[in-house]
Parts: C-alpha cells; sequence; structure tokens
C-alpha cells in the first residue's frame, strides 16, 4: 500500500443501512492485512453492521480513536438510529443516515481529518422520498466542495482500463446534442490533471472514441467526429494535451490498443461501461476527478435483493478503498514543496 499519513484513515460511508453497504465494509475489514487497506472508519449505523456481521466494531467519535481500534476492529462512526432494520427494506429514517453519514464523511475529508472518501451506495429512490434533490451523490459531493457538477468528472478504474463517460445519464437519442467540442475540451483538461495529480503519470495519453460506427467512415456514417469530436482534439493537442481519436470504439478495447492509454473518453455511458464492467465487474471503482478532495465508490448499486444474505461481493470496495489510498498518496506527492 502506497505511503499515506495513516493518521488520516479513510472515510467510508455505508450507504442505505438496508443495502449491501454494512457488510461490505466489515468484508474489507476482515480483509484488510491480505490486501494491505490502510486504516478506515466505516461512518452509518453501527446497528447495521451488527445486523448482517458478528464480527468486532468499536464505536468512535474521532479519528485518532479510529486509528487505535482499527488492529484488532471495525472504527464505526455512528451516526443515529435508522430504527427498525431488515436487509433489504429501505426506510425514510435509512435514507436519512445515508444522507448524514455522507455528509459527515464529506466533512471530514474536506477539513483533512480523513485522507480520502470512499461513498457506498445510495437509493435515489429512497433519497429523493425524503426530499433530496440531487441527480445522485456526486452532484451532492461538488455542491458541498465548491464545485460545479460539470466540472466533477466521472471516471470508471480499474487496472487494465480507465474511461470517461463524457456523457452520463441521458437517452442514447439526446447525446449527439449534448456532445460539444466544448465538453469534451472541458472533460479533456480534467482528465489530464486528474490523471497526473491523482494517478501520478507525468505524461497521461488520452483517447477519444468516435460516436458512430467506425468513427463515422469519414462522414459517411454521421459527422459528429468531423464537426465535433476532431475540432475538440485540435484545440487539446494545441495546449499540449497529448490525445488520439476520434477512433473507432470496436477496436479501441481491443488489449494492444487500450493498453497505449491511460484513459478512454467515451461519447456516452454505455460506450464507455459495456466494455469497463467486462473486464472489471468485480473491481471496478466509480471515482469523481475535478474535486478538492479524493473521491471513489465501489461500482456497484444497494443489491438490495441479497443484502443480509452474506452473499455481496466485498471486491470492489476493498478496490475502492485501496484506489483512494493510492491517489490521496500520489496527490500529497504531487502537491508536496520541492525539495
Amino acid at each position: 500500500m502506497p505511503d499515506i499519513d495513516e493518521r488520516r484513515p479513510i472515510a467510508v460511508t455505508m450507504g442505505d443501512p438496508a443495502g449491501v453497504g454494512p457488510e461490505v465494509a466489515a468484508r474489507a475489514w476482515t480483509a484488510r492485512r491480505e490486501h494491505g487497506l490502510p486504516p478506515f472508519v466505516a461512518i452509518g449505523d453501527i446497528a447495521a453492521v451488527e445486523a448482517v456481521w458478528d464480527g468486532p466494531v468499536a464505536r468512535v467519535g474521532d479519528m485518532e480513536q479510529a486509528v487505535r481500534a482499527f488492529d484488532t476492529a471495525l472504527p464505526v462512526w455512528h451516526l443515529e438510529d435508522s430504527g427498525p432494520l431488515l436487509p433489504g427494506h429501505p426506510t425514510p429514517a435509512g435514507a436519512t443516515c445515508a444522507l448524514h453519514a455522507l455528509e459527515t464523511g464529506i466533512g471530514l475529508t474536506r477539513t483533512g481529518a480523513s485522507g480520502a472518501l470512499v461513498t457506498g451506495s445510495v437509493s435515489k429512490h429512497a433519497l429523493h422520498g425524503i426530499g433530496y434533490t440531487h441527480p445522485g451523490q456526486t452532484e451532492f459531493i461538488a455542491e458541498r466542495c465548491g464545485v460545479t457538477a460539470t466540472n466533477a468528472v466521472m471516471m470508471l478504474a480499474g487496472p487494465a482500463l480507465r474511461v470517461v463517460p463524457l456523457t452520463v445519464h441521458i437517452p442514447l437519442a439526446d447525446v449527439p446534442e449534448r456532445l460539444t467540442a466544448e465538453l469534451i475540451v472541458a472533460k479533456a483538461r480534467i482528465v489530464a490533471r486528474g490523471l497526473s495529480r491523482d494517478f501520478g503519470i507525468a505524461a497521461p495519453r488520452i483517447a477519444i472514441a468516435g460516436l458512430n460506427p467506425h468513427a463515422g467512415e469519414n462522414g459517411q456514417l454521421g459527422d459528429e467526429e468531423i464537426r465535433i469530436i476532431a475540432p475538440a482534439v485540435a484545440q487539446l493537442a494545441d495546449e499540449n494535451i497529448v490525445i488520439d481519436g476520434p477512433l473507432a470504439a470496436d477496436a479501441l478495447f481491443a488489449p494492444g490498443i487500450r493498453e497505449q492509454y491511460d484513459a478512454i473518453l467515451c461519447g456516452y455511458h454505455d460506450q464507455a461501461l459495456a466494455p469497463f464492467k467486462a473486464l472489471h465487474f468485480h473491481d471496478g471503482v466509480n471515482l469523481t476527478l475535478g474535486l478538492p478532495i479524493i473521491r471513489t465508490s465501489p461500482d456497484h448499486g444497494t443489491a438490495f435483493d441479497i443484502a443480509g444474505t452474506g452473499r455481496a461481493d466485498a471486491g470492489p470496495t476493498i478496490a475502492a478503498i485501496a484506489m483512494a489510498a493510492r491517489m490521496a498518496a500520489a496527490r500529497e506527492r504531487s502537491c508536496a514543496p520541492a525539495k
């Protein structure tokens, strides 16, 4: 594990207490030595952990307590009783607890008490039921950090591939209108800076996929590549950002091609996530670039259907904690004064 400040444990929000978040946080602690995980503290309702796990738990109220407890018990920053708990059955009280956990994790990380933030999965439906108006957690975190949502860039990262969907949760029919040269340039700048600052890549190489089959075939199969993507690539090249494209997406993710790039920009959600999940379904990490803090998340949902059954896979949470630690260490190095 990278050289990080273990006095600043990673803040891991458990997400919805009726989901798999409490269980996978606990199982990540069980696997801490096997995977070399740094100290972390789970944030949420301690009863949610005890309902699905019989391992050692330590209630903590500050980070020094969390560090002292970590070797022998899972430190839990207990916030509130989320009411009667039944795994797999979300409630308004549970959604409120999840939101408070997120707010607490952001606060601990923004103040430097925590070295990074790992967010457990929440139910957007349950959150909206208590008056939450943000589309997801990313937009909420960005707002709390003073960053506009458009400057918070979602990246999916794994050992073999990093992808960035330039448009995210919109209908496919709306993509050609939303995908602009300005959007590409803005997000590519954030990606290039993030690869350098948070991954320690001195001269990152980026690729951008074409939107149409065969990258438009010189305009015969669509002209977005000519009108939108190519001018954006030219502008980025003028800014000394190394970027290739638009490249045909059907070949871009082949092993010998994708390995040439540190990140691949994709026009729409499934163009990025389909190949990514084929490679990294069990160890993929969702992270946010462009924030003043490090934020990662396991790339899965609440999984209410298997909550409490012991079948939840802790691999994505372990990967998210490990990646948060590596990114935090890289950022500390990039921000350290020259000797």
